[in-house]
């Protein structure tokens, strides 16, 4: 079983409308425990696959205040 890699989540630092990306290679996997975390901090936010600078993953964007 491969080592598991934590990855931190910045929703309590995003204004509403910033975003952040995470560069993953299994992007419903990123972008489920991206909105995990969201849901955990009662922060509302949107997922979206895409690129990068090259790089494959999630951008994920806060909507609410």
């Amino acid at each position: 079983m491969p080592a598991q890699l934590k990855v931190y989540y910045p929703w309590n630092d995003l204004e509403p409308g910033q975003s952040f990306f995470v560069p993953a290679l299994d992007v419903y996997a990123a972008k489920e425990a991206g909105l995990k975390a969201a849901l955990h901090l009662r922060v509302k936010g949107k997922a979206t696959f895409g690129l990068f600078n090259g790089k494959h993953g999630v951008l994920f964007t806060r909507l609410d205040g």
